[in-house]
Formats: C-alpha cells, sequence, structure tokens
C-alpha cells in the first residue's frame, strides 16, 4: 500500500491555525497546465494568493486539489491547484506556516514507491511579501477607492 502524503493535512492544519489566530492565509503555488489560476496575475510561473474566508467562496481542500472561487478585478473566477503544485502556505501578517518542493505532473496514481519517496516537508519561514511581488490578493468589499457609481447595483461596505 503506497504511503499517504502528509502534505494535504499540514496544508490544512496550517490554514485553520491561521484563522484561529486571526492571519490571513496566503498560498504560494507554482503555475503548471494543471492549475487553474487567472494567468494575468502569475509572475515567472508562480501565483500567492490570499484563501482567507473573506476572500473565497466555497473553499474546499481535499488530499488532491484545493478548489474556491475568488474575484479578480471584480470578476468570479474558479480556482483549481493540485495539491503538488503548493510551494508554501503561511500568514500574511507574520510570514509564518510552511514551505514544501512542489511535485509538479505527479497524480496519486503516479506517486513514488516508498523506496522512492521524497524526503518529509520541513519547517520554514517564509519571508514577507517585497513590495515589487504583490500577492495577487481577490478584492475584498469595501477596498475600493472609488465612490460608488448611482444607478448601479448596490454595493456592501464592510464596516469595523
Amino acid at each position: 500500500m503506497p504511503e499517504i502524503s502528509t502534505k494535504p493535512y499540514l496544508l490544512r492544519a496550517i490554514y485553520e491555525w491561521c484563522t484561529d489566530s486571526g492571519y490571513t492565509p496566503y498560498l504560494a503555488v507554482k503555475v503548471d497546465a494543471g492549475t487553474t489560476v487567472p494567468m494575468e496575475y502569475v509572475k515567472n510561473g508562480e501565483i500567492v494568493l490570499n484563501i482567507s474566508f473573506g476572500a473565497t467562496s466555497g473553499l474546499k481542500m481535499d488530499n488532491d486539489s484545493i478548489r474556491f472561487h475568488a474575484r479578480f478585478g471584480g470578476v468570479s473566477r474558479e480556482i483549481y491547484i493540485p495539491v503538488g503544485n503548493v510551494m508554501a502556505i503561511y500568514a500574511n501578517e507574520n510570514g509564518q506556516g510552511m514551505a514544501f518542493e512542489p511535485e509538479l505532473g505527479q497524480s496519486p496514481a503516479a506517486a513514488p514507491a516508498v523506496d522512492d519517496a521524497p524526503a518529509a516537508p520541513v519547517l520554514a519561514a517564509v519571508p514577507p511579501s517585497s513590495s515589487e511581488a504583490k500577492p495577487a490578493a481577490p478584492e475584498m468589499p469595501g477596498d475600493d477607492t472609488d465612490p460608488p457609481k448611482k444607478g448601479g447595483r448596490p454595493t456592501l461596505t464592510r464596516i469595523k
């Protein structure tokens, strides 16, 4: 029986820790043909996504993939990320989280045998984003700088 990967369990645990601690969970993803993300936000074959409750709709993190809907430029997009493509999950506020080696092109059927299994993931702090590499965070209500337009659709403003 092939060994079950710990990666999806660790991803869910770090996500839960982030949300319980009041932090914003971010995913760093290696983009390939198996991912469905807005390509206009991909830089150097990678994308960083805000996966907080307020930024996503229908988030599902299972053992094979991470799926959700998010708004980019005001347009709702469906996001699909194979677990093997996740490079890191971390709290945006302090950079604490976990980094992984991406396992591109691997499916559960093509997983390596136990003898060929890669080393277990190691704990590492992910440095905060630099000013030139802003994450492609989905839009949040209330982030608009433009005043509301008259006669358009109603909008919701979050007041803290």
